[in-house]
């Protein structure tokens, strides 16, 4: 794809606001670790909110969703647009306990809820397995959809896109670590709005380049692919078995870990909750992240997704379809701010793994096991060290990764099954390190033996759903197992955690008697009305203009006004709460 001098100066002027950015917040960033990763705990719910956003917005994402409208219809999409009720639990039962807990990472989180070496076990052991070897699948996943867009834009190899990809990441790191998570929030932003104005305009000028929506229509039905229109497969589908899709919405949503949708909330999530304001902000910021993030970016990527499968039939890689639709169908005119949207993209998601990464390696194993009495400069430093080992580390597993899709599955099956004791240790006492600790290793060794002993691939969508399904049903009756043999926390332990969070009496209630002073709210049922409400709100929104879209008015329309009286529903009780409103 030729570039005009216009192109490169739109591409230079984007990075020089980034920098600005980086050196605008570099003294404030310096001031403490708090500082580095958390913003002194001082930031409002719509800054908090959109970073989420903007980091799940990576340059892998319209690359993935096309890959899975190619291979399953939109349907395909069900494998993350089931998460949304995971992330509506954290929204409104999760998001006031982690504020509350007052800890730098989810993971110290270990420490303030069990005790003795079990806890530090499991303190450390998460630190490096998250922080280094899922980090790193994570940024190698996402450097990868940069080298594929690279690649086809500039016609160059591998190798060759990987080497401009170290300088962008570079670039970031040094932005990451100048700034802290004040830079982080800040650029997040200001790439969320130039990303989300550029995928918009792509749909456009893909949907007119196939002759418009009705024609798209057409073509697909006439081609065979006329399932791929369908946002709920039909039984037997050959598109998506039904199999799998009953595995994505019973059990996907709430027994696996993955970042970003950790049930109960985790990893970056978690930290800009830990960042807010306070509780109400860590709450709605958690909400606008939900709302944003299912039910307003999914529709432009997927127009330009059923557009390639016209436009790029038979690709060998379907997920560069997207791109292709990119150099052949937008205008000379607009290359120069796609190219600096999809920068956008890429750089607002490896800033947030990188900070958040180092986050772990510093504070959870480093700060904890190595050097416990340092500086608040010298574990800066170690930070910005840190940042560099990860960013490193993650340009050597790009290299042999192949598929973006394929990575984002196997990290679903390996974390499958820990989800029920990350929901219940919030919310039962009789939780304990080793239940933690045994989910762990249970989900990862069944899900490899069952891919690597008896190959199974997580690309076949039933051997997919098989594995889900064996991986949750092994793991939990381990980790319950383990659980009622092994014995509770110390009770003093449990009454500090009581009185610090202040979870539901409802799990607690031998803790609670121990500690009658402390006063908890009740909400219970307002809080599961309040689900059911959030995830018709986003459920409706999507879906409705997903059918005005494919020309179903009147059942858009209606779907439409169902997201509006769940959205009526919440604001309602957060009124009531006196949390409809924030006074910054």
């Amino acid at each position: 794809m030729r570039l005009t001098i216009i192109d490169w100066l739109v591409i230079g002027a984007y990075f020089a606001l980034n920098i600005g950015i980086g050196f605008y917040y570099k003294a404030r960033a310096s001031k403490s670790v708090s500082e580095f990763f958390l913003s002194g705990r001082n930031v409002p719910w719509w800054l908090a909110g959109t970073s989420m956003v903007a980091t799940t917005f990576a340059a892998d994402t319209p690359l993935v969703v096309t890959g899975f409208v190619a291979k399953n219809g939109i349907a395909g999409n069900w494998i993350w647009w089931s998460f949304l009720m995971s992330g509506m639990l954290t929204v409104f039962f999760y998001a006031r306990l982690w504020r509350r807990a007052g800890v730098m990472t989810d993971i110290e989180f270990a420490e303030i809820r069990y005790s003795g070496k079990p806890a530090a076990f499991l303190r450390g052991f998460r630190s490096l397995y998250l922080g280094i070897i899922m980090n790193c699948i994570i940024l190698g996943w996402v450097n990868l959809a940069m080298v594929k867009i690279l690649g086809l834009i500039f016609g160059i190899g591998k190798f060759e896109a990987l080497l401009i990809v170290l300088g962008l990441i570079g670039l970031t790191s040094a932005i990451s670590t100048l700034s802290g998570l004040w830079g982080v929030l800040v650029t997040d932003m200001v790439q969320f709005v130039i990303k989300m104005g550029m995928v918009i305009v792509l749909a456009v000028f893909a949907v007119q380049a196939v002759g418009g929506m009705d024609a798209m229509k057409e073509k697909l039905v006439s081609s065979g692919r006329g399932e791929a229109l369908n946002l709920i497969p039909d039984l037997n589908s050959a598109w998506m078995p039904m199999i799998t899709f009953l595995v994505y919405i019973s059990l996907n949503w709430w027994a696996t870990w993955y970042p970003g949708a950790e049930p109960g909330g985790g990893g970056y999530v978690a930290q800009r909750m830990f960042s807010a304001k306070d509780e109400r902000h860590s709450m709605l910021a958690t909400l606008w992240f939900n709302i944003a993030h299912y039910a307003i970016r999914p529709w432009p990527w997927i127009l330009t997704a059923l557009a390639s499968l016209i436009l790029f039939p038979g690709l060998a890689d379907p997920e560069t379809g997207y791109i292709r639709v990119l150099i052949d169908y937008l205008p000379a005119s607009l290359r120069g701010l796609m190219i600096a949207a999809f920068a956008a993209a890429y750089m607002s998601t490896i800033a947030t793994q990188l900070n958040w990464g180092a986050s772990y390696l510093v504070n959870d194993f480093w700060r904890r096991f190595v050097k416990r009495d340092a500086s608040d400069e010298y574990y800066v430093r170690a930070s910005q060290v840190a940042t560099v080992l990860l960013t490193l580390i993650s340009a050597v597993v790009t290299f042999f990764m192949g598929s973006i899709g394929g990575a984002w599955k196997v990290l679903i099956v390996t974390g499958a099954g820990t989800g029920g004791v990350l929901l219940l240790r919030w919310y039962w006492w009789r939780i304990n390190a080793w239940s933690e600790v045994s989910a762990m290793i249970t989900a990862f060794v069944v899900s490899v033996a069952l891919q690597v002993g008896f190959g199974f691939d997580t690309d076949q969508p039933k051997q997919f759903a098989l594995i889900m399904i064996a991986t949750v049903a092994i793991t939990t009756i381990v980790w319950l197992a383990v659980t009622y043999l092994t014995g509770p926390e110390p009770q003093e332990k449990l009454v500090s955690f009581y009185r610090r969070t202040r979870p539901s009496r409802s799990g607690w209630a031998p803790i609670a008697a121990l500690a009658p002073e402390v006063k908890v709210a009740g909400g219970g049922l307002s809080n599961l009305l309040d689900w059911i409400a959030g995830c018709t709100l986003v459920y409706g929104a999507l879906f409705g203009v997903g059918k005005l879209l494919l020309g179903a008015t009147t059942t858009g329309l209606l779907l439409l006004a169902l997201a509006a009286l769940g959205g009526f529903v919440i604001y309602r009780d957060l009124s009531r709460r006196g949390w409809a409103t924030v006074v910054e």
